[in-house]
């Protein structure tokens, strides 16, 4: 049996287009001599769907385009995901499915069993689990087919009390597949490597997996299809962050080889390296996916705003990225050299444009009300304010989707300001720690200086007042980072930070930060994940919660 996995990229709610993708990748993988060809989870509407699973009419456009699918699939067998109605009267109004198609017929559909609803999934509110498991004829062959985390119930800490291949075992399946939709983050190869080898090593069956790819808003899916044997052993892994189809030849449980393509990485990439991967794609799908073409954003001389145009002009094109320098009074001649050199190292659009007499003008307007107090935070974000309100002027009248340039460390302690810096269409760097900022600089000058040194090197610092820097408000980066890493993403609370070490007056101040600037996040744009723990749909927390603030 030769079978081929397609990971592709799919649009949420763009039936013609997945569809229309499906059905060229079945006729390529039928010419190529496939018996088999199998697509990811929820390939034909896209993942995650959220409430459009719950209009009636998205799921009669996924039956429609799956019939059509079943009709081009002759002389050839597919597996594809999609909802499904759930006929009982009892549960949840859907399933999630994989239906087995075999010469324009559905020879079997197999639903999830195990619905994740943790971090940013949120299946059970839509899914009803499956309970009933059944292997697959195809080819003298049984298949055992499962859908992403059915596989994922680890055994030594289950996170469900069912597991679907101890049931699906015991009809002595051949091999398993399983189709998923597994988003990235830069921990999250490993992890996935080492579930899957362990439920193929355990089951003593090879294992064919396929991942979705491409970005739907925030999420980012990798790909990194995998193939491995009934060892445990990775045979091969496709690539990461694009589409690929793979061909391989399946005769026994001992016997699983590649054909065509095989990308086993001998090194594992750095982490730096999937981040620079991964927002050049969250980048890129957000704008073609919404059908924008050009972005804009506020360039300071800084590291953050020059990383994302550096980024951005990547991602896009550098003739699709305007880049505005802002100055203020209290910006310094070489921040305005900095950013200068750098849109002149990209290729990209600038503009200058001074605010000096915007916000002389908001001062004036203000100044019986602000009855000569004296010089505060007011002022300094009625400048960062002004910038917005430029920016936003520009997207208006040109068409330009701002790009927000907050880093991770800023937004978790609300070190911004809102309806200034920390507005925009999707935020880049949102979910990338001050520190790793620094990295990503100069991962982009691997080859060649394109952020300037200056940019990298000085202390930084929002230039609002005379001689501002971030450590006036701030612990030193690579401290804050790490406290905001153990609060948010290892959910230690204070006493279990000071424990490892750190200053408990610096603790317990970040963590009073983080928690009283929720309101901040809760009005900011879309972050693109690239860690276990973003900010956003990841994170749930009451805005007026006491608790550790």
């Amino acid at each position: 049996m030769k079978i081929a996995l397609a990971q592709l990229n799919y649009h949420i709610g763009n039936f013609e287009s997945n569809t229309e993708k499906i059905i060229k990748h079945i006729a390529e993988a039928r010419t190529n001599g496939a018996d088999l060809v199998v697509f990811g989870e929820l390939c034909v509407c896209g993942y995650p769907s959220r409430d459009f699973l719950e209009f009636n009419e998205f799921i009669e456009l996924c039956k429609t385009s799956a019939k059509k699918i079943a009709e081009a699939c002759k002389g050839i067998a597919c597996i594809i995901g999609l909802p499904t109605a759930n006929t009982s009267a009892q549960g949840k109004d859907l399933y999630n499915s994989a239906y087995f198609i075999e010469n324009g017929k559905v020879k079997a559909i197999v639903n999830k069993a195990l619905l994740p609803n943790y971090d940013i999934f949120d299946e059970y509110r839509y899914f009803e689990p499956s309970t009933e498991f059944n292997c697959i004829e195809f080819k003298g062959k049984r298949i055992a087919l499962t859908i992403c985390e059915d596989l994922w119930n680890n055994f030594e800490n289950p996170l469900y009390i069912t597991r679907p291949m101890d049931t699906l075992i015991l009809q002595e399946p051949d091999l398993m597949i399983n189709i998923a939709a597994s988003p990235f983050s830069y921990k999250h190869d490993v992890e996935r490597i080492e579930i899957l080898s362990d439920n193929a090593s355990r089951y003593q069956l090879p294992l064919f997996y396929v991942n979705n790819v491409g970005a739907q808003t925030e999420l980012i899916f990798d790909g990194g299809s995998l193939v491995i044997d009934n060892t445990g052993k990775l045979i091969d892994e496709m690539p990461y962050f694009e589409e690929a189809i793979a061909y391989y030849d399946f005769e026994d449980k001992d016997a699983v080889t590649y054909k065509h393509h095989s990308t086993l990485r001998i090194e594992k990439q750095s982490e730096i390296d999937q981040i620079h991967k991964a927002i050049i794609l969250g980048i890129r799908d957000y704008f073609y996916k919404s059908g924008f073409k050009q972005a804009i954003l506020g360039l300071s001389g800084g590291i953050d705003s020059a990383v994302v145009c550096a980024l951005a002009a990547e991602a896009l094109g550098s003739e699709n990225v305007m880049a505005v320098l802002l100055p203020s009074i209290y910006s310094s001649d070489h921040s305005i050299k900095d950013a200068e050199d750098l849109v002149k190292n990209l290729g990209c659009m600038y503009e200058i444009i001074p605010i000096k007499e915007v916000t002389a003008a908001f001062e004036i307007t203000l100044k019986p009300q602000f009855n000569n107090l004296p010089f505060n935070i007011a002022e300094e974000n009625i400048q960062s304010r002004s910038r917005a309100v430029i920016l936003m002027a520009m997207c208006n009248k040109f068409g330009y989707i701002l790009l927000n340039t907050s880093n991770k460390s800023e937004a978790a302690v609300g070190y911004g300001t809102l309806y200034g810096d920390m507005c925009g269409g999707i935020s880049v760097i949102g979910d990338v720690y001050k520190t790793q900022v620094f990295e990503l600089a100069r991962h982009i000058n691997m080859d060649k200086e394109i952020i300037p040194i200056n940019s990298i090197i000085k202390p930084p610092s929002a230039e609002l007042r005379p001689n501002q820097k971030d450590t006036d408000s701030l612990p030193e980066y690579d401290v804050l980072d790490q406290i905001i890493a153990l609060y948010v993403e290892g959910r230690y609370a204070s006493e279990a930070i000071i424990k490892k070490g750190f200053d408990e007056k610096t603790v317990k101040k970040v963590i009073r930060l983080i928690n009283i600037s929720e309101h901040k996040r809760f009005q900011t744009p879309p972050i693109l994940r690239v860690s276990p723990k973003a900010f956003g749909v990841g994170r749930r927390m009451p805005i007026v919660g006491k608790y550790l603030s």
